[in-house]
């Protein structure tokens, strides 16, 4: 299938493609880019691919978690001869993208955790369970096996930028309740393929985490007028975004991206704060590998409205898994047993720190 006309994206003066391909497996590829996609695919094998777990309900925590038994034999670390990520090439082992080249591509994961013919569950006794309906897609930043989201440069950002209101506007319109587009970065995060890439998750339901701010946020709390009081917090801003590590920051080093103006979601961005937004994206990560002296194990979280929420501020949020160059932030006994983590760097030091870079 060729691409399609430019999607509409007004917070972008560049126009956007999109080519939908689907794959012999059936599941389906997008690729994303400046110009149009009109290279021809290659083979392709035919994969295995499951239809995710299902959810069951913790009745002391009161929250779902989602059981993936297939997982467990999802790729690992697997040698550059054989990254999934990269484009194939021909006379060699078929990857995920059958394509000599591409800008960003998203395709659905085949080691997912939701599915939209998820199976039934199973009966348990007492534990209250749910189809693990959804969807999980892999997002390659780039075809280059090395990179990171400093490195890829502000159009690709913008680009990567796009796909994420893309994606969005796809998993709210097939029943999605809430949609998190993220990135884990480093092995210490768990990362088993080091290609450049994040995920983007479409839920059944609104995790606690966000059912929470949503609360918070239809009980009036302000977060942008927060954040303008939080000058010693500050690390950069730009384009009406500003980058501050909050005062009640979990992880040290945490750094959230916070529009000036508030939005439901980057789909409501002003050009000027589409633009900020990229940049700050690789500026934190820039910042990050200054201070830690190498490449920075980090997850980064994508914030917007769930889709029956009303009143809603979004933001990104990074959250760096070391304490200082070469010393590992363990989430422990403590922080796992009680929720309440213990934080070694005070967040007003470490915005001083990160904004002297």
């Amino acid at each position: 299938m060729a691409f399609t006309t430019p999607l509409p994206m007004p917070m972008l003066s560049e126009p956007i493609y999109r080519r939908d391909f689907q794959k012999r497996d059936g599941r389906w590829l997008q690729l994303y880019g400046l110009k149009p996609h009109d290279l021809p695919p290659l083979h392709e094998d035919d994969f295995a691919v499951a239809k995710g777990g299902e959810l069951r309900y913790h009745p002391l925590r009161r929250e779902w978690n989602v059981y993936a038994p297939h997982r467990q034999n999802r790729t690992f670390k697997p040698s550059a001869a054989d990254d999934p990520l990269a484009p194939t090439r021909p006379n060699a082992a078929a990857t995920e993208i059958p394509f000599a080249d591409f800008e960003l591509a998203v395709f659905e994961n085949k080691f997912t955790n939701f599915h939209h013919e998820a199976p039934p569950t199973q009966d348990v006794v007492g534990v209250p369970s749910a189809t693990a309906k959804g969807q999980c897609d892999v997002v390659v930043y780039t075809p280059d096996a090395i990179g990171n989201l400093y490195s890829v440069g502000q159009a690709r950002r913008k680009l990567l930028l796009a796909a994420w209101v893309d994606r969005y506007n796809y998993h709210f319109a097939h029943g999605a309740d809430f949609v998190l587009p993220f990135e884990s970065r480093g092995e210490p995060v768990g990362v088993t393929l080091h290609h450049p890439h994040g995920q983007i998750y479409a839920f059944p339901n609104v995790p606690n985490v966000q059912a929470n701010m949503q609360q918070s946020f239809e009980a009036g709390y302000d977060l942008a007028h927060e954040v303008e009081t939080w000058s010693e917090y500050d690390v950069t801003r730009a384009g009406g975004i500003r980058a501050v590590c909050p005062p009640y920051a979990r992880f040290p080093f945490e750094v959230w991206l916070v529009p000036e103006t508030p939005v439901r979601g980057p789909w409501d961005f002003t050009p000027e704060q589409a633009e900020g937004f990229a940049h700050l994206l690789g500026d934190i990560t820039r910042r990050y590998d200054a201070h830690f002296e190498g490449p920075t194990a980090y997850m980064l979280t994508l914030h917007a409205a769930p889709r029956s929420a009303k009143d809603w501020q979004f933001t990104a949020q990074f959250y760096p898994l070391l304490r200082a160059p070469g010393r590992i932030k363990y989430l422990a006994s403590v922080e796992q047993g009680t929720g309440m983590f213990t934080v070694d760097v005070m967040p007003e030091s470490a915005a001083s720190i990160l904004k002297a870079l």
